[in-house]
């Protein structure tokens, strides 16, 4: 298991149009301060979609050297190019991360054969802990259950993020792996607690990007034995949660961050700045829980 807890998808700071590397430090180094079990870099909150190879590259290493053993780093190298995606992951390998996460192909997709194919090929070439994601919402195809079970036989895939969003198929899943040492991780900030019955190891999540503690002690809390108060604080975020996801991720999230005064900066197109009722509603959410400029 490359880490038993709450990981976060962390955000990439832009600034004109480049990498701001000193801020991704700071943030990084807040972070694993606050208590976070694992660092994801150059995931769908951290835009990777929208890194050059160049840049990708940059910011894996950077991540790698900044953290320094502290905890886990995982890196987002998933492509819909099966020969791209084998080169970016053997390059996150030569540099030191502990794990690396596969999106399932977009857009050109593959079938259910083809996905246990795609997955083979690369973990039969890289010597490195895989996680798998699952997120149908964005790619438009989903792992099914007995493909996941499948492909987690092939040596070296360990776990699957879920953001699927669907409880009855995150219980099918596990109980068909029931028994095994597969990982799941809730790919949803809002069902952390409800995966976690089910069997669920953890959560990467995005709400960590400014809530790493009380995500951290929200799983922890119940891998303790204290469901009651990791249900409270799962219910207690969930307001929050859900105007991080008003608009389309990681936009809320890097605007909270910069009123907060993170000053993660500029999102890259084709995202585009929150509208202003949105930043209302979402101002609103950060009063409630209590989120001030640092």
């Amino acid at each position: 298991m490359l880490f038993d807890g709450a990981g976060t998808a962390i955000v990439t700071p832009f600034r004109n149009g480049e990498v701001d590397f000193d801020k991704y430090g700071e943030l990084i180094d807040w972070q694993i301060e606050k208590g976070i079990d694992a660092i994801i870099t150059c995931g769908t909150t951290g835009e990777g979609s929208t890194l050059s190879d160049a840049e990708h590259k940059k910011v894996m290493k950077y991540c790698v050297e900044r953290v320094d053993g502290r905890v886990p780093v995982i890196a987002g190298t998933g492509s819909n190019d099966t020969a791209f995606c084998l080169q970016l992951s053997q390059y996150a390998v030569s540099i030191g991360v502990d794990g690396i996460m596969l999106v399932t192909p977009y857009y050109n997709k593959t079938t259910q054969r083809g996905l246990v194919n795609h997955y083979r090929f690369i973990a039969e070439r890289v010597d490195i802990p895989i996680i798998i994601y699952n997120v149908p919402g964005r790619t438009g195809l989903r792992i099914e259950a007995d493909t996941v079970v499948e492909i987690s036989k092939i040596k070296n895939i360990v776990a699957m993020k879920d953001a699927t969003g669907d409880i009855s198929y995150a219980a099918e899943v596990m109980s068909k792996l029931a028994g095994t040492d597969f990982a799941i991780y809730s790919g949803n900030d809002d069902m952390v607690v409800p995966l976690m019955s089910l069997g669920a190891r953890g959560v990467i999540s995005v709400i960590s990007n400014v809530m790493p503690a009380e995500v951290h002690d929200m799983v922890m809390k119940f891998h303790e034995g204290n469901i009651e108060e990791s249900r409270r604080i799962q219910l207690e975020l969930n307001d929050m949660i859900g105007s991080l996801f008003i608009e389309v991720n990681p936009i809320p999230v890097k605007t909270c961050m910069n009123m907060m005064g993170f000053d993660v900066g500029e999102l890259r197109m084709p995202l585009y700045e929150m509208s202003e009722a949105n930043k209302e509603t979402l101002l609103k959410s950060m009063n409630k829980i209590g989120l001030v400029r640092r």
